[in-house]
């Protein structure tokens, strides 16, 4: 008789809890402490992959017996990537420029185990409506954008700013759930 390896999400994300939930998948939560590099330099799998790679390794080197899942999500235009907005001008700033244009949406996932590691990326690309000032105020109302990478959630009034997503649906709210869940299950 086998018995499963406990799993933590590494990640206090709302979004991340509940496709994970949804999924049907058994998990804890602990937050990672981790801080995450930010370099504008770096190609963007790679920022995502090592802040991920950060993230599970904080939590796994003190639950070695677990699977962590870390993650991290930004957004990129223009080969810039995009974090959390730091205040309401920031996020104006950040959805005038997405606005008409597409960007893509990286997701870097790690999952640990002890000091091992297997991280992956998932891209997926993410094309906006053209916006006007009126319309970002509107939707900034609606939604809180301080805490999402590009400063905006496309799992809360997606359209009336997204035209089309191209890829993963569950990568742009934070985790691409069916590639996390295949590569568990080849753990």
């Amino acid at each position: 008789m086998t018995t499963q390896k406990r799993i933590i999400l590494a990640s206090g994300s709302p979004r991340r809890r509940e496709l994970l939930t949804r999924a049907g998948l058994d998990f804890e939560i602990i937050p990672s402490p981790a801080e995450e590099l930010h370099d504008e330099q770096m190609p963007l799998h790679e920022l995502c992959e090592i802040n991920a790679k950060l993230k599970a390794l904080a939590v796994a080197r003190e639950h070695p017996d677990a699977i962590v899942i870390g993650a991290d999500t930004l957004v990129s235009i223009d080969q810039l990537p995009l974090g959390k907005p730091k205040d309401e001008a920031d996020a104006r700033a950040m959805l005038r420029r997405l606005a008409g244009r597409t960007q893509e949406v990286c997701t870097g996932v790690c999952l640990a185990v002890g000091e091992s590691t297997q991280s992956f990326h998932v891209i997926t690309e993410v094309e906006f409506k053209p916006l006007t000032d009126q319309q970002i105020r509107d939707y900034m109302k609606k939604v809180n954008v301080m805490d999402k990478a590009g400063a905006y959630a496309a799992q809360e009034y997606r359209e009336l700013i997204i035209q089309e997503i191209r890829g993963d649906y569950d990568n742009v709210v934070g985790l691409p759930v069916q590639q996390v869940l295949e590569r568990i299950a080849k753990l």
